[in-house]
């Protein structure tokens, strides 16, 4: 960040909790090099960044690294960079709460194998016997008699419990599954 930002930028006193020197001395420089300073925990900090664990009956707000606490206003995985440190304490010190977003796979992901054989429920059949024609959701529930809500409901099911992502690939693996579990006498 360049000098006049960080001169418009407000300084906020910053304690820093961990166990580990090495770790306190990164934290710390992190923490400075945003143009904010360090103060001890007695000092009336204006947010504390802890490292893992939490200061006990802790009342300022608080940043912690590598903790899964929804308690605290800022919850940062371990290994984030400098810019989200200094985002998060500028964030919780203005009173708003931090989270990380949860990575998210695209589409839905396959059940896990024991819910694999889960059976599908018949109105979930009629909707993929509708999908196997190329009906669109809108037609799909005229022809069932139900909104376009359910209709949708009951595609994403599917998909969730096939581990599909496209209602082709819904088919597919349904006849797939079918043709697996179809006993030859």
């Amino acid at each position: 960040m360049s000098e006049p930002a960080l001169a418009t930028m407000e300084r906020l006193r910053v304690a820093v909790y961990t166990a580990d020197p090495l770790r306190r001395s990164a934290l710390c420089r992190i923490v400075t090099e945003a143009g904010h300073d360090i103060v001890d925990m007695l000092d009336a900090p204006d947010v504390v960044l802890a490292d893992g664990s939490r200061p006990s009956s802790e009342s300022r707000p608080l940043v912690t690294l590598g903790s899964s606490d929804d308690d605290v206003a800022a919850a940062l995985p371990r290994d984030a960079n400098a810019n989200q440190i200094d985002a998060a304490i500028r964030a919780v010190a203005a009173g708003l709460i931090v989270r990380v977003p949860a990575a998210r796979e695209p589409g839905f992901s396959a059940m896990r194998e024991a819910e694999g054989h889960a059976l599908l429920t018949p109105r979930e059949l009629e909707v993929l016997a509708a999908l196997g024609e190329g009906m669109t959701n809108k037609a799909i529930a005229r022809r069932l008699d139900i909104s376009l809500h359910t209709v949708k409901f009951h595609v994403e099911s599917l998909f969730r419990k096939l581990g599909a992502r496209t209602r082709t690939e819904a088919v597919a693996k349904a006849s797939e599954r079918r043709r697996r579990e179809t006993i030859i006498l």
